[in-house]
């Protein structure tokens, strides 16, 4: 289990991954770590090993067995973990259906905005709501222009370039309150706003990233072509389920080029560090 500091036997990682068992159940030495957060459980233990030589923390986005749909996962605990045992980059691999004839089953896309039509999640620290320690965040307004680490993105870009793996460069991902999938009407609507693909869980994990100046990086794999450009049943979870297992070897090997080539927390410069720009958010941060 990596440390960190001298004579501290805290659970220390500064990668973290967001993403099912499968980015993780192969490591020969995982340490399995309980966290507790001011906003509850997250997701499921964070789980902790060495890949590339960097020490990453693993954690399963709807928990062992997939027991959380997307609308009930607590993404303020997952970020609020993560942030906890060091981590300061986030890669959030995912499925999503693609809004284009183009982007069929097996694209990797990374995109560079999203449009969230999201309905009941909570998607702010900064919620002037007091906390269990009797602390009160402040009201902050944070930034979220570019949604994306800018520097996550190209070393994703060029990990999947480096596996023979051409990627989409940039898109915009449009997140659903799910877990249905879109009707027809729906989907075509998502299609003629110009947006790329269509997922459930990129909002508000991204968002949550940026209020807490972690850079995050969405990978997505496109499953099937959405409920709009196709004909007969539409998308199934079972088809889903099926083109991830499919893809989901290469895209461990994409991920994890791209941690070994993210930039050491120390040499960070990116906008995402600057998130907060010096206001004080009233809560003590992790």
């Amino acid at each position: 289990m990596a440390t960190r500091g001298i004579g501290v036997t805290k659970p220390y990682a500064d990668i973290g991954v967001i993403g099912g068992s499968g980015f993780y159940s192969f490591l020969e030495d995982v340490t399995e770590v309980r966290v507790d957060t001011p906003y509850g459980a997250p997701s499921d233990s964070l789980f902790l090993g060495d890949v590339a030589g960097r020490p990453v923390a693993f954690l399963p986005r709807h928990g062992r067995g997939h027991r959380l749909p997307p609308h009930r996962i607590n993404y303020r605990a997952n970020l609020w973990a993560l942030r906890s045992v060091g981590v300061r980059q986030v890669l959030g691999p995912c499925a999503v259906g693609g809004l284009r004839s183009d982007h069929g089953p097996g694209t990797l896309v990374v995109p560079d905005q999203f449009v969230d039509r999201t309905k009941a999640r909570a998607q702010t620290f900064f919620d002037g709501e007091p906390l269990p320690d009797g602390t009160t965040p402040k009201v902050v307004h944070v930034s979220l222009a570019d949604p994306y680490c800018l520097d996550g993105r190209r070393v994703a870009l060029k990990a999947a370039r480096g596996r023979g793996w051409e990627p989409v460069d940039g898109g915009t991902m449009v997140v659903v309150e799910g877990p249905r999938f879109s009707t027809r009407a729906e989907s075509r609507m998502h299609s003629a706003a110009g947006w790329s693909v269509v997922g459930m869980t990129g909002h508000p994990e991204a968002a949550l990233a940026r209020e807490l100046e972690l850079c995050y990086t969405s990978l997505a794999l496109v499953t099937d072509l959405d409920a709009g450009t196709e004909t007969g049943e539409g998308v199934s979870h079972t088809e889903v389920l099926r083109v991830f297992g499919a893809n989901v070897e290469r895209l461990r090997t994409v991920l994890f080029d791209a941690i070994g080539a993210l930039p050491a927390t120390t040499d960070r410069d990116c906008a995402c560090t600057r998130a907060l720009d010096g206001w004080d958010p009233g809560i003590r941060l992790p």
